[in-house]
């Protein structure tokens, strides 16, 4: 049986060899055994494990959307599509995984108004994260579940100048300006951080 400590252990060296999957994996572990009582620390190391297992995909799905766009490459447009939803699934299901992960291992648990500012603020942006390619019924769904993750954050008592406050309104002024449009919310909400 492989403790905490060799978990964490197992997850920084998977991070070394880009074994995203791998430390997500090994970090499951540390969050089903300790919740919400991760280190500010161990935050940091689930943050960069969950964000390196998706960007490779996001960046897929902004590239294909570009070529998209090129009319030289109209006659494989339907490939491109398809080749892009399997991608976008991949990332869906990530998300929707490291979604799951928070809400089953963490935030059924107690843990310090930093650490739940954290935790749901990062549930909104990997609801943030599937909005950039859902559509219809799901777009619907993932915005407002996004939006209710970063009013929820946006109540928890933080000092002024806590990096994580000072994220959240970022990730929330992105999330209106990028997936919301409202423009205007976007800039109350950046200047009202400052």
């Amino acid at each position: 049986m492989v403790n905490v400590e060799e978990k964490i252990f197992l997850a920084r060296v998977a991070e070394q060899a880009e074994r995203f999957e791998d430390m997500v994996n090994f970090l499951d572990s540390v969050l089903a055994e300790k919740g919400g009582a991760v280190s500010s620390d161990e935050r940091n190391l689930l943050s960069v494990a969950f964000k390196n297992l998706i960007s490779g995909k996001r960046a897929a799905c902004r590239t294909i959307s570009a070529i998209e766009q090129n009319p030289k490459y109209s006659q494989f447009k339907p490939a491109l599509l398809t080749y892009k939803g399997e991608i976008e699934a991949q990332l869906t299901k990530d998300c929707e995984q490291i979604i799951g992960m928070i809400e089953n291992r963490v935030l059924g648990n107690s843990c310090t108004d930093e650490a739940k500012a954290f935790f749901v603020k990062m549930v909104g942006d990997y609801y943030r994260y599937i909005a950039e390619n859902a559509k219809d019924d799901q777009l619907e769904r993932v915005k407002e579940a996004a939006r209710k993750a970063y009013e929820e954050a946006s109540t928890i008592d933080l000092p002024a100048c806590n990096p994580i406050k000072l994220g959240l309104a970022l990730n929330y002024s992105v999330f209106n300006y990028e997936v919301l449009r409202d423009h205007k919310k976007a800039c109350e909400l950046a200047d009202n951080a400052l």
